[in-house]
């Protein structure tokens, strides 16, 4: 277990108290000034939410190479030294570096005519997350923020909304608020930061009452808005701390056998603890792998990270279908863009948005297929390319979300979740 007291009785006694301290919290803040009547609908109703749906985005940060992953060109020039293997699904190839997603492959659906005008790390990652280009007027909610906001149940004690890894420029809550930032977990093999209990349960509720005072009459003194998000803070964090769910993050507690199905590595863990998030009513979360940025050295580069991802990858997939899970998981694997097919004179691909892959699986999609292709140069789109309000509106769809819904911004402009785009429908089957 994560989070152990040395007085298993006293922890028994107390579970009533924190039952009524944590219902205490919206009432006190409401007093306060603190949350607003739509706070305290939405976590008196949560029969309003959707449930039983889910999203789990593998992130391959930097920008992974088509051609030594799901879009192998074998034989030309461009395609280097990767060869192409079968996969469960006749016809369909994939670099010979993912033997095991191969054999997953009829639960997955290879896009591979993405395209976007994006080259820049920082500018593709935010685009990739939120389907808008960076703006600095409007913070856009990444996808996890709004698949939290629509799905999510505001009453739950676990975030709905959970990164997993080092990464950054994948944007939070955005125009939605503090509410739907992601709760960040950097290594899923370690427990999360700070949530022992360094006192007893009755000290930490008057600490915490206090603090609501404080927080205020500091709102009195012009930092109204501040002291909220202060308060939703840290009302997120007590009720996450104070839950008998916090031990979901304690992967150990899975048997040894699954544990290693998954891969002894930090991307393995991150699968593992993303199937026992959802399985656990999480509605969002994200997996970081990286660094794909392959300038230099691609092939032998590559080859470590596919190595990393091949085993965690296909487990992931499987494990959600044992369990009866996959139907209503998405499971979205993407990188910010693509690499050059031209090899430069370092051994290395460049960025490359023009063309890459993105790969869904579960959650309604049609596995078992390819949608779209490019030239045998692997230079550009030859058929059916799809853009990022394209994903985006798919996305939505597989999860019951409408992709035309409006969240108004600080400025009052009516902003969509998706600006644009159209429904991939082959991916749907």
């Amino acid at each position: 277990m994560l989070v152990r007291q040395t007085n298993v009785t006293l922890q028994q006694q107390h579970v009533r108290s924190r039952r009524e301290f944590l219902r205490m919290i919206p009432a006190a803040g409401l007093a306060a000034g603190t949350v607003n009547w739509t706070d305290l609908v939405a976590a008196q109703a949560p029969d309003l939410r959707k449930k039983g749906k889910a999203c789990i985005v593998l992130w391959m940060q930097g920008g992974p190479s088509q051609f030594e992953t799901f879009s192998p060109l074998a034989g030309h020039e461009n395609g280097g030294e990767t060869q192409a293997i079968k996969t469960s699904v006749p016809g369909i190839q994939i670099a010979h570096h993912l033997p095991n997603v191969a054999k997953v492959m009829d639960d997955l659906c290879v896009i591979r005519s993405m395209t976007s005008k994006e080259g820049s790390h920082p500018r593709a990652s935010y685009f990739m997350h939120t389907g808008y280009l960076p703006n600095p007027t409007v913070q856009h909610p990444a996808l996890g923020a709004h698949v939290a906001h629509q799905m999510g149940d505001a009453a739950a004690e676990l975030p709905n909304f959970v990164r997993i890894g080092r990464s950054k420029n994948l944007g939070g809550g955005g125009l939605l608020g503090v509410d739907f930032n992601p709760y960040v977990l950097k290594d899923a093999r370690q427990p999360p930061d700070n949530i022992a209990a360094t006192t007893d349960e009755d000290r930490f509720e008057r600490r915490l009452q206090l603090l609501q005072s404080m927080d205020k009459r500091f709102q009195t003194r012009g930092a109204s808005q501040e002291a909220k998000n202060h308060q939703k803070l840290y009302d997120r964090a007590t009720k996450m701390m104070l839950s008998q769910d916090i031990s979901t993050f304690d992967i150990s507690q899975e048997p040894q056998s699954v544990r290693e199905a998954y891969g002894n590595t930090e991307f393995g863990a991150g699968c593992l603890l993303a199937r026992r998030l959802v399985e656990r009513g999480v509605t969002f979360v994200e997996v970081t792998l990286g660094n794909w940025d392959t300038h230099d050295d691609n092939f032998n580069k590559v080859g470590n990270l596919c190595g990393k991802l091949d085993q965690p990858y296909a487990q992931l997939i499987r494990d959600l279908k044992q369990r009866g899970m996959l139907d209503d998981t998405l499971v979205l694997w993407m990188g910010e863009f693509g690499r050059t097919p031209r090899i430069n004179p370092r051994g290395g691909r460049d960025h490359f948005p023009k063309a890459f892959n993105v790969v869904l699986g579960g959650g309604g999609i049609q596995g078992g297929q390819v949608i779209g292709s490019v030239n045998s140069k692997g230079t550009d789109v030859a058929d059916r390319p799809v853009t990022i309000p394209d994903l985006f509106r798919t996305v939505c769809t597989t999860l019951d979300i409408d992709g035309d819904h409006e969240n108004m911004s600080a400025i009052g402009r009516p902003m969509s979740i998706v600006d644009g785009g159209e429904v991939v429908a082959e991916a749907l089957g």
